[in-house]
């Protein structure tokens, strides 16, 4: 009994192949909990279908896919004096965001970030003069850009790579290799076009693996089943049950990640309506689960315990069998399964 994905492999790998026919040379990105399937599996997917290099998240991630992916591997996070040293083999790439942590990588292969109007990190078109001379002491991969995924302003992603192309370019920093995120085929398309020179490598996670919804689903087993008549106290606070129904405990909990959910950015009054409805629910003790039964999503009878939840599911719905599965909307990167299940 469990919480289970299930993969619809051929679909999955289908939708993959798309994504790397329209990005020439990207650079497949594992990283967290390797987008919910894990890094080993996300490595042997990236090995099958040719890629030269791996993104990851940290130093501490590439150390642990060194021995599941022969190729390059590009650490994201950049590097920072001071930080714990972590043993690596040379295939290993840092991504520097200053010149000070470009001169304190004498002698390694280095991606440059530039700073983007995400603002997150990067060297700035000031630092441009002075890193001419402390790339002589590194290898240089590349310079990357991180771009935002919405650009509310109007502006354009397209013009951005190239104002910072031209930045480089007038300052003679080589422009062999321009690491990329969050462009679309088109706008990298025409980047080409314009810089035949240089080697353009979209990073790509989410798009990559879990672009095709509908190539995978979260199940929960029924463990037990419990009758319970309206007024009937139940759980660890000895809540009462609001009417008559049965308390279905289903395989995922907290350990899981079931009842974990990251902030969302919303937009628009109808999705901020229904945030401030589900937020005066919980101050009732009423949260809606991720797991489904007969159609509808199913509230959580209390919290979710640490490897099963319990569900209310009402008299007047199908009542639920031990070995039954129930489908979970859950998300793929603050979720982990059980078991993988090919289909």
């Amino acid at each position: 009994m469990a919480l289970s994905l299930y993969v619809d492999t051929n679909r999955w790998r289908m939708h993959q192949k798309s994504v790397t026919d329209q990005f020439p040379g990207l650079v497949p990105v594992c990283k967290g909990n390797g987008y919910g399937f894990g890094h080993e599996r996300l490595a042997e997917e990236a090995t099958r279908f040719g890629s030269d290099m791996l993104a990851v998240g940290t130093t501490y991630e590439a150390a642990r896919i060194k021995d599941w992916f022969s190729g390059d591997l590009l650490v994201l996070t950049p590097f920072r004096r001071g930080e714990e040293p972590v043993p690596l083999p040379d295939r290993v790439i840092r991504s520097v965001s200053s010149v000070d942590g470009v001169h304190a990588l004498v002698g390694a292969r280095v991606v440059i970030e530039c700073m983007s109007t995400m603002k997150r990190h990067g060297v700035s078109e000031q630092d441009l003069a002075r890193l001419t001379t402390a790339i002589d002491d590194v290898r240089l991969e590349g310079f990357a850009l991180h771009l935002p995924l919405d650009r509310t302003d109007g502006s354009d992603a397209v013009e951005e790579v190239i104002t910072w192309m031209d930045r480089l370019r007038s300052a003679r920093l080589p422009l062999h290799t321009m690491f990329v995120s969050h462009l679309r085929a088109e706008e990298l398309a025409k980047l080409r076009q314009q810089f035949p020179q240089t080697r353009f490598r979209a990073r790509i996670g989410t798009r990559l693996w879990l672009g095709d919804h509908d190539s995978t689903e979260y199940r929960g087993s029924v463990l037990d089943v419990t009758p319970v008549a309206k007024g009937d106290r139940f759980g660890y606070r000895q809540q009462k049950a609001a009417s008559d129904g049965w308390l279905v405990v289903v395989a995922g909990g907290t350990s899981h990640g079931v009842g974990l959910e990251a902030p969302k950015a919303l937009h628009g009054m109808m999705p901020r309506a229904k945030g401030v409805a589900r937020a005066g629910l919980a101050t009732v003790n009423r949260n809606l689960s991720p797991f489904v039964w007969a159609g509808k999503q199913r509230w959580f009878a209390e919290p979710p315990h640490m490897q099963v939840s319990i569900l209310f599911v009402p008299a007047d719905a199908q009542e639920p069998r031990v070995g039954d599965e129930l489908v979970a909307h859950l998300r793929h990167t603050t979720t982990q399964f059980d078991r993988i299940v090919e289909r």
